[in-house]
C-alpha cells in the first residue's frame, strides 16, 4: 500500500488540494482575503486558493507528525521575522490560521482529537491521504517508467 511517506509532499499537496475543494464542509472565512500567515510576512497571500493547499499542508503534518496542536502546527508553518538592524529571528506562523483549519477538518471527519494531546489523523482521513498518494505514485510511473517496480 502506497503511504504519504512514499511521495514527494509538493505533488501530494497538490492533488489533495484538488480533493479537498469539492467537500462542502471545508470554505474559506470572510477574513481569509485580508490576513496576513504570520508576523514574518508583509503581505497576505497572492495565491486566491491559498486556504485549501494550506488545508492539505496541515493534514499532512497531523499525518506524519501527529498529535499536534496549533502551536506546534503554527511553528512549522513559521519563518523569519525580519528585525530591523538587528539579526533575523525564527518566529511563528499565525495560530489563528491553525485553529481554524484544525476546527474544519475535525468538522470535516478528518482528524479527531486526542485527548490533551492535540489532534490525530482519522480512519476518513488516513484513507483520503493514502489513496491521494496512491494516485501521485501513479502519475509518477507514468511520467517516470523506472519507478514502476514502486507500484
Amino acid at each position: 500500500m502506497t503511504t504519504v511517506f512514499d511521495v514527494p509532499a509538493d505533488r501530494l499537496i497538490e492533488l489533495l488540494t484538488e480533493e479537498l475543494k469539492t467537500r462542502p464542509e471545508l470554505k474559506k472565512a470572510d477574513w481569509m482575503e485580508y490576513v496576513k500567515t504570520g508576523r514574518h510576512r508583509e503581505k497576505r497571500p497572492m495565491d486566491p486558493e491559498w486556504w485549501y493547499k494550506r488545508l492539505a499542508a496541515i493534514l499532512r503534518k497531523v499525518y506524519v507528525h501527529g498529535p499536534v496542536g496549533s502551536s506546534r502546527l503554527s511553528a512549522y508553518f513559521g519563518g523569519s521575522a525580519d528585525r530591523g538592524v538587528k539579526p533575523n529571528k525564527a518566529t511563528k506562523g499565525s495560530r489563528s490560521i491553525a485553529r481554524y483549519s484544525l476546527k474544519q477538518l475535525e468538522q470535516a471527519g478528518l482528524i479527531i482529537t486526542d485527548g490533551h494531546k492535540g489532534r490525530r489523523i482519522a480512519p476518513e482521513g488516513q484513507r483520503l491521504l493514502d489513496n491521494t498518494a496512491h494516485k501521485v505514485l501513479k502519475e509518477m510511473v507514468k511520467d517516470q517508467p523506472e519507478m514502476a517496480k514502486y507500484d
